[in-house]
C-alpha cells in the first residue's frame, strides 16, 4: 500500500524547520519576549531551550522559588500566550505548577509549593506560604478566577498574643483582587491577604479584643480598633 503526501515537500520541510527552530530557541530569549518578568517571574540565570531549560535561583516577586526546571509550551506560543511549566530541582524550595502570560491576562495554574517569604510581610510574622493546587488568573489587572489551599506559617506571638503557629484558607476573588483569608485552627487571630494584581499586596492581621491589658499591648503595637477586633495592617510589593 502506498501513501501519497498531500503537502508539497518544500512546504513540509518549511513547517518542520520552523517547528524545530521554535523548539530550539533559548528559553531566556523567549521568556523575555513573552514578558514573564513583567508577571513577576525572575531568575539569576536561565539556561537551555524552550523545550527543556533551567532557571537558577528563580523568584516570584520577593519570594524565592529555588532552582527550577522549566518548559515552555510551543503550542500556547502559537495561540498568542506564553505558558511555562516549572518543577523544583536540587535542594531548594519544592515548587511545581505553571505560569501563563498573554496580552490581556496572566496567572498561575495548579501550583503546589512551599515558599519561604523572609521579611516580605513584615511586621506580620509570616515566614512561609504552603500552596496546594493554587490557581489564579488576572484579566486586565482584575482577578477573574482563583482557587486552591494556602497555609501560612506564623512564628511566635505579637503584642503577647499567640498566633497559633499556622493559619490556612482557600483563595478566591473579591472586588477584583485575589483574597486569601487565613484562619488559625483554634480560632482567634486571622490574616487577610489581598493582591490586586499589580505586584503589590495589602495584609491585615486581626486579633479579637481581649482584656484591658491585652488591648493596651495591641494599641501600643500599632493595632487599630475595628468591628472585628484590633487590626494591624501592612502593604508592600513582591
Amino acid at each position: 500500500m502506498r501513501f501519497r503526501l498531500q503537502t508539497r515537500p518544500v512546504a513540509l520541510f518549511g513547517a518542520m524547520f520552523a517547528a524545530a527552530l521554535l523548539l530550539l530557541l533559548p528559553l531566556r530569549l523567549v521568556a523575555g519576549w513573552a514578558g514573564l518578568g513583567d508577571a513577576g517571574l525572575s531568575a539569576r540565570a536561565v539556561h537551555g531551550s524552550v523545550w527543556l531549560g533551567t532557571m537558577d535561583e528563580a523568584a516570584a516577586g520577593g519570594v524565592a522559588l529555588g532552582d527550577l526546571r522549566a518548559r515552555l509550551s510551543p503550542l500556547n506560543l502559537l495561540l498568542g500566550r506564553a505558558r511555562v511549566v516549572v518543577h523544583g530541582r536540587g535542594d531548594g524550595p519544592a515548587a511545581e505548577g505553571a505560569v501563563t502570560v498573554s496580552r490581556h491576562s496572566n496567572g498561575v495554574d495548579d501550583v503546589t509549593a512551599s515558599l519561604p517569604t523572609g521579611a516580605v510581610f513584615a511586621p506580620l510574622p509570616i515566614t512561609q506560604l504552603d500552596l496546594s493546587g493554587a490557581s489564579v488568573r488576572f484579566d486586565d489587572g482584575r482577578c477573574a478566577r482563583a482557587q486552591g489551599r494556602v497555609r501560612a506559617m506564623v512564628t511566635g506571638d505579637i503584642a503577647g498574643v499567640d498566633l497559633g503557629g499556622s493559619m490556612a484558607g482557600d483563595a478566591r476573588c473579591a472586588a477584583g483582587a485575589l483574597l486569601i483569608p487565613l484562619r488559625a485552627a483554634a480560632g482567634g487571630a486571622a490574616i487577610e491577604l489581598r493582591l490586586p494584581g499589580n505586584g503589590r499586596f495589602h495584609a491585615d492581621l486581626i486579633v479579637p479584643a481581649g482584656d484591658a491589658a491585652t488591648v493596651t499591648r495591641l494599641q501600643l503595637a500599632g493595632f487599630q480598633a475595628g468591628p472585628r477586633g484590633y487590626t494591624l495592617s501592612t502593604e508592600g510589593s513582591f
